[in-house]
């Protein structure tokens, strides 16, 4: 029953029989089969078929709605049978995007880790979209993202830090002796940015046309996949770019290159926890969640050097598990 629920639940969501198999390595006729089994011993039509696919009947829609809950049913008590297991490992699950990933997590997970050393983690850097949808199907539990989430009942979202967007040119640039910016003034200049679809492209957008701008009149010079290369794109001279404050501190701080406050719609966006409503959190998920929710507690983390982290004033009972 729960496998053919599960292929139930995959063609589904693809429409798609031959896409379904393969994504389930099993065969097209294995898929066919499982489902006439369904549909007979319901004694219903779940699918629609076309030469484009499937797609759910009336009665189709209502199955998915209790196979929905019932694999939830499941995958929550195989979670709760695996934690009664004395040898089971504490592990958290969580993914985190690239900002966050490569600049917050590092520092709360060796905080976490000197206070809690039984406890490990396990973490996957993706996009918003990519860790919601891990976090719907339970692959992941916590999600740490920058960009906006669609609405979902099943999905909890949580604010937990606000990262501000600044300007970002060469030290050599003839705005270089300036402290802040206009927003109109960066259209005439060349412009370094992530890829379309990002979260920090997404918020420099909205931000854009909330000021009566026009984001598609902005001289994108350059699309780059990472943060990294942007910063180093702009530390060559190579144009200028909105981004993270907390990816530049570092190098600003070392004078690598210049970073100016946007002056007429200084720019915050929220750093939000992401967690499924419909799961119960294990202990070390809640000192995870506990310690984000800390706003004074991650500043003095964020702070230090790694070295002064576990320093005595940060003491471990300010993020006791609930």
């Amino acid at each position: 029953m729960d496998e053919r629920l599960l292929i139930f639940q995959e063609v589904a969501k693809t429409n798609n029989i031959s896409l379904s198999a393969r994504k389930l390595h099993i065969s097209q006729p294995s898929v066919t089969l499982q489902i006439k089994s369904l549909e007979k011993e319901y004694g219903a039509e779940f699918f629609h078929r076309s030469n484009k696919g499937v797609s759910l009947t009336k009665e189709g829609k209502i199955f998915y709605g209790y196979v929905q809950s019932v694999l939830d049913i499941l995958a929550s008590a195989k979670e709760e049978i695996e934690a009664l297991s004395k040898n089971q490992k504490k592990i958290i699950s969580l993914g985190a995007t690239l900002t966050i990933g490569e600049y917050i997590l590092p520092h709360l997970i060796t905080f976490l880790h000197r206070i809690h050393p039984e406890v490990e983690f396990k973490v996957k850097i993706a996009n918003t979209e990519s860790i919601s949808q891990d976090i719907l199907e339970k692959k992941m539990h916590i999600g740490l993202i920058e960009g906006p989430v669609g609405k979902n009942k099943n999905l909890n979202v949580e604010s937990f830090w606000e990262d501000q967007l600044v300007v970002v040119i060469p030290n050599f640039h003839p705005w270089a002796a300036r402290k802040t910016i206009r927003l109109d003034e960066l259209m005439n200049e060349r412009i370094l940015t992530r890829e379309e679809g990002s979260g920090t492209r997404k918020v420099m957008e909205i931000m854009l046309k909330q000021s009566g701008l026009d984001p598609a009149q902005l001289n994108i010079a350059m699309e780059l996949g990472s943060t990294q290369a942007i910063k180093h794109a702009v530390a060559a001279g190579l144009g200028i770019t909105i981004i993270s404050a907390l990816t530049v501190s570092k190098e600003s701080d070392q004078k690598v290159f210049k970073t100016l406050q946007i002056e007429d719609s200084p720019l915050y966006r929220p750093l939000n926890i992401l967690t499924d409503a419909r799961i119960k959190k294990t202990k070390e998920e809640n000192i995870l969640i506990n310690l984000l929710t800390n706003c004074d507690l991650i500043q003095r983390i964020l702070g230090k050097d790694d070295c002064d982290i576990a320093e005595p004033a940060i003491m471990p009972h300010l993020i006791a598990s609930k």
